[in-house]
């Protein structure tokens, strides 16, 4: 199904991120660890790893400083210098790709503003 779906352009990227998932299969263990985002586009990214552990296929991705709340994720290939493909669930919208770049630390969205009124 993801394979058929259109993709947008990836967009360097340099975001906190946090990833949260259910240890174990149930569903009272919610697990979060920390990533940063290097890749984005409306409708996946690139997950960059700081600690090896085992990632489930689905999980939350959070996007704190931007303040963008739990996207639902599936993780298509985990590559072994600890990059994860991530496809998300829904795309998202350009308010919210926007504000992402806005709090972004890449050199390539130093002079973005956020825009307030639109």
């Amino acid at each position: 199904m993801y394979d058929r779906e259109k993709t947008f352009p990836m967009e360097d990227t340099c975001n906190e991120a946090r990833i949260e998932f259910t240890e174990n299969g149930g569903i009272v263990n919610l697990a979060s660890r920390r990533c940063q985002i290097i890749k984005l586009s409306r409708s996946g990214a690139v997950l960059k790893m700081s600690t090896r552990f085992k990632l489930p296929r689905n999980f939350y991705l959070d996007i704190v400083s931007a303040r963008v709340p739990m996207i639902g994720c599936l993780a298509q290939r985990v590559h072994a210098n600890d990059t994860v493909e991530a496809r998300f669930l829904r795309l998202l919208a350009e308010k919210e790709l926007n504000r992402i770049f806005v709090y972004s630390t890449h050199p390539n969205h130093r002079n973005r503003t956020l825009d307030i009124y639109g």
